[in-house]
């Protein structure tokens, strides 16, 4: 998973903004808030019970079987584990712009036309590629010992001969902000924090500049190399990978992040008060432009009138794991709910798939859907890309003419555990550009990620951790909202003013 932070940070430091409210999401869970869904609730109790509001309001027997179909979808849906495993099994690691990644596309296309989805193709495009070298690091003074390393998306290369240097602390990125202009000439930097797990992944948003922009920084102020503390959870001796970026004219310095057991070693070898130095070696390449793409389906829809649906996931992963939680979990879903969907006839709209290349280093993917589809009428927009863990809130960003469809969603998810916020919905990484292109509706269904930062971006990052009772009702949830949405007949995209 690439947030809108890396994306932020790949694209000169820039913000976006559908994590924008992640720092207060910690704050609302509070009495406050609850309040604030009671109330919600009731509104929505009232909208779903006045005829007058609801627009274009399915029938009973429709609303009966959109609740039929969410529930044999959470008592027994296997599409979406099935396409899990069969992604980590078959191709495993699909980093961007690599052999994987282009088999992993061609693995995608006959399981989506094996399926019975319609218009199934791949839209090529061509990005930079960064792949991995040798990686190893080692404390020489004063407590020799090996450390658990990985570097860094856009790492530079110390050579093969590594280096070895003395290291510089700084406890927070705040800290090394401060640093004076010129102070780590000749010096590895290493950066900390004291990233803890959420439920609606905040932290990432708090904690992750020391990768997003950690390196760019230590970079400018003169230091050889950087280590930071792995932007995970997890205590077992697994490094985090993931993306940094340097600003235009910055030579990019060796950047590497270490397992938090290894980080937390270090932190008290500095301590006890004397000059320690690491030898680092890491021999990444640039390769060059290199092809990726998107793989795009579709359940056709009765109305060519009505704008289509777009639902994303991202089918590229980091090369540590198998990326079964980041992102094939995401595939699975959205391919599952599609295809129940179908089960219930032709829905009046288009939803199109987007499995997504390239997501992780640099939401390339995003972009070329963005800019290839800039022009063909889309009404909303949803993804899924944050793990496998239960769905456990919803948002919305619709118009207010909408209200009665947003009670109707509200209504078939309450059975599902999952509860309506105040937040506006900002969507995903992959559909980013395509909404900000068209100013499109989204609805967000917000996993549980509590657990997502002990593997995201890691080695244990497997199909294994895959909890097939939470990924179904994923799917579940899914497809009750979908199918609301996908026979809607009236207007999704919000207001000027949202």
């Amino acid at each position: 998973m690439l947030h809108y932070f890396d994306l932020a940070a790949s694209l000169a430091i820039r913000s976006f903004p559908r994590k924008a409210g992640l720092q207060n999401c910690v704050i609302r869970l509070s009495l406050r808030y609850m309040k604030k869904n009671i109330a919600l609730f009731a509104a929505a109790s009232m909208l779903f019970l006045n005829p007058a509001v609801i627009v274009a309001a399915p029938t009973a027997s429709k609303a009966m079987s959109v609740a039929e179909l969410r529930d044999k979808a959470l008592q027994s849906d296997d599409i979406a584990y099935d396409i899990v495993e069969g992604l980590t099994t078959e191709i495993g690691q699909r980093q961007a712009g690599t052999e994987a990644e282009a088999r992993a596309r061609v693995w995608s296309v006959n399981r989506l036309k094996a399926l019975g989805f319609e218009n199934v193709r791949i839209e090529e495009y061509q990005m930079p590629t960064w792949v991995r070298g040798a990686e190893t690091a080692e404390i020489t003074a004063p407590f020799p010992q090996k450390l658990a390393v990985a570097a860094l998306g856009n790492s530079g290369s110390t050579g093969e001969a590594g280096l070895d240097a003395e290291i510089v602390y700084f406890p927070t990125i705040d800290d090394l902000r401060a640093a004076p202009d010129g102070s780590l000439k000749g010096k590895i930097a290493f950066v900390s924090h004291s990233m803890k797990a959420t439920q609606d992944g905040s932290s990432y948003g708090a904690f992750g500049p020391a990768r997003f922009v950690g390196p760019n920084i230590a970079a400018k102020k003169g230091a050889a190399a950087i280590v930071i503390r792995s932007v995970g959870t997890d205590y077992h001796r697994n490094p985090h990978t993931g993306n940094t970026n340097f600003e235009p004219g910055v030579t990019p310095i060796p950047a590497g992040a270490l397992s938090i057991p290894d980080a937390e070693n270090l932190q008290r070898m500095i301590a006890r008060g004397k000059p320690v130095r690491m030898k680092l070696k890491l021999t990444p390449q640039d390769i060059g432009m290199q092809t990726s793409g998107n793989v795009l389906a579709e359940v056709k829809g009765s109305d060519p009138s009505l704008p289509i649906i777009v639902i994303a996931c991202h089918l590229d992963s980091w090369d540590l794991g198998t990326g079964a939680i980041d992102d094939a979990a995401g595939c699975g879903i959205i391919g599952a709910a599609a295809k129940h969907l179908q089960s219930m006839g032709q829905p009046k709209r288009t939803v199109r798939l987007l499995w997504a290349g390239a997501e992780e280093v640099g939401i390339w993917g995003g972009r070329d859907y963005g800019e290839k589809h800039a022009n063909e009428p889309h009404a909303l927009a949803m993804e899924s890309d944050f793990g496998a863990g239960k769905v456990w809130a919803v948002d919305f960003r619709l118009p207010e003419s909408a209200n009665g469809l947003r009670a109707q969603i509200v209504s078939a998810l309450a059975p599902l555990g999952v509860v309506p916020r105040r937040e506006l919905a900002g969507g995903g990484a992959d559909i980013g550009a395509i909404i900000a292109a068209q100013k499109l509706g989204i609805v967000d269904l917000q996993q549980d990620g509590t657990k997502y930062f002990d593997l995201h971006h890691t080695p244990d990052d497997t199909l294994d951790k895959i909890d097939k009772d939470e990924l179904r009702q994923n799917v579940a949830a899914w497809v009750a909202t979908l199918a609301y949405l996908a026979n809607y007949k009236g207007e999704l995209k919000p207001e000027p003013a949202q």
